[in-house]
């Protein structure tokens, strides 16, 4: 899959201009290629695209969808706490203002990856579970993916790091479900919980 023509396509049928798109893009592409991202990074968009494709036809604002995938962790800073806030704004900030185009939508599915709870809008659920469709990976791709995750926040020595990671971790089994949707629960939910439960022993 190529990511830049998937890209174009879809702002070429928000209604951005070519000059525009390629300006957006080369942003883009340097924001998510910074060397502090080991895992909030091109790959981790380019897999939720293959979901949004893959679940396509269950969408009502696919358009909406695909945006919000492209710009959700446009700003990620690991000492921060309003990344995903400030990656809406962003978000909103580049749209040309005569479009057919629900941006409130968009905003609140970019917010709604924080939090990963769910949300009465189907549409966001299913970003939500594209999101976190990596904690249901093989365990030797999870480990790949925990140990991203560490890297991103080195700034922090193991002894703040393992009980932050481990609070958040536990987070997730304390809610009824990881996954919003009825598709992911069916085929993602088991192994997941199975992951953060050997992840969290290995914090301890």
């Amino acid at each position: 899959m190529n990511l830049k023509e998937k890209y174009t396509e879809l702002l070429i049928n928000i209604g951005f201009e070519e000059k525009q798109i390629q300006r957006n893009w080369l942003d883009l592409e340097k924001t998510y290629s910074n060397k502090s991202r080991y895992y909030h990074n091109l790959t981790h968009i380019a897999d939720m695209v293959k979901c949004y494709d893959t679940y396509l036809q269950k969408l009502e604002f696919p358009n909406e969808v695909l945006f919000a995938i492209f710009y959700h962790d446009y700003i990620y800073k690991s000492s921060k706490k309003d990344n995903e806030l400030k990656s809406a704004e962003y978000a909103l900030s580049i749209l040309p203002e005569n479009i057919s185009f629900d941006k409130q939508l968009v905003f609140d599915a970019i917010c709604a990856t924080q939090q990963h709870q769910h949300n009465i809008i189907e549409d966001i659920n299913w970003l939500i579970d594209f999101d976190l469709k990596i904690l249901a990976r093989d365990w030797d791709e999870y480990q790949i993916y925990f140990e991203q995750i560490r890297k991103e926040y080195s700034i922090y020595p193991d002894f703040l790091y393992k009980p932050g990671r481990a609070k958040a971790l536990k987070h997730f089994l304390e809610n009824e479900f990881i996954y919003q949707t009825e598709e992911f629960r069916n085929l993602y939910e088991e192994k997941a919980r199975i992951n953060i439960e050997k992840e969290i022993a290995l914090l301890s």
